[in-house]
């Protein structure tokens, strides 16, 4: 068996262009642009690329892009003064600071001083909190990415097994709780789970986010399963480097159902739903209707 190829890469597209629809209508029929504003401290090259990549994205969707660049000596205060000065902006509709950050800063609380209506992030305690009780929540993009990848591939995934290798805040919790949602039974493992490979082998979807390049071997999936593999690791082999994800694609791929390729599988989803947890946010704030086929 040679499984599909989730090309992730084409499905973002589709994602942006939705963006663009609703944000063309919001400023025709309401006169609202949508706005996502992007804080930056430091001069951490990656972070510098990803900043501009969002600004290049919003503004291609017709969005407003706000960024703002600090030094990486900000104090605290002036980095909450900020960002309280971009919560009670009616025109900026998401926030989103960029991590990693300095290290006499807390992301923890950084993400706590975001109004949780407009933290496009989806790691504010109370968006976590409305996720797990089943309120409307802003979500988390990466884990959002890989729930429209499923629903494009498999359709309906209720009463399907799903396996979440990892347990972060950021996708493995969040992972879990959406597939809850869409009625599948739900196991999170992890790399201390006794029995991995077997607790793997009864997923019909096994998502991979556990941070180890290339972990996940044939022997942990089903014959027929769907595989999201959310890992981007870094590797050096023989003095060159690659991009891997936690998943061991050549072997994996003969064996899963469907797979998403590393790279070009979740990670173009990322910044897609972003734009699309703008969006919705800049409905919701407008007591519009949300933007079909962009949330949860």
């Amino acid at each position: 068996m040679t499984a599909t190829i989730i090309d992730g890469k084409a499905f973002a597209a589709k994602v942006r262009g939705k963006v663009a629809e609703h944000v063309a209508r919001l400023k025709a029929d309401f006169g609202i642009a949508p706005g996502l504003a992007v804080v930056l401290v430091g001069t951490d090259p990656a972070s510098e690329v990803y900043v501009r990549n969002k600004g290049i994205a919003s503004r291609e969707t017709g969005m407003n892009s706000f960024e703002h660049k600090l030094p990486a000596d900000v104090t605290a205060a002036a980095l909450y003064a900020l960002i309280d000065r971009l919560n009670a902006d009616p025109t900026v509709h998401g926030i989103l600071v960029q991590f990693p950050v300095p290290a006499h800063l807390s992301e923890t609380e950084i993400v706590a001083r975001i109004d949780p209506a407009k933290d496009v992030d989806g790691l504010h305690i109370l968006n976590a909190g409305l996720l797990a009780s089943g309120g409307k929540a802003m979500v988390s993009c990466t884990p959002l990415g890989c729930l429209m990848l499923l629903r494009d591939q498999l359709g309906s995934l209720s009463g399907m097994n799903a396996v979440v290798v990892g347990r972060s805040n950021l996708v493995g919790k969040p992972m879990a709780q959406l597939l809850l949602r869409e009625s599948c039974t739900v196991t999170i493992a992890h790399s201390r789970t006794r029995e991995l490979a077997s607790v793997c082998r009864g997923a019909d979807i096994l998502v991979a986010a556990v941070g180890r390049p290339q972990m996940i071997t044939c022997d942990f999936i089903r014959p027929g399963a769907t595989v999201i593999d959310v890992g981007i690791n870094r590797v050096t082999h023989e003095g060159k480097t690659r991009l891997v994800g936690d998943v061991d694609f050549a072997s994996a791929v003969q064996v899963a159902g469907a797979i998403t390729p590393v790279p070009g599988g979740v990670g173009p989803m990322t910044i897609a739903c972003l734009l699309a947890n703008t969006v919705t946010a800049a409905c919701r704030a407008n007591d519009l209707p949300e933007p079909e086929g962009l949330t949860a």
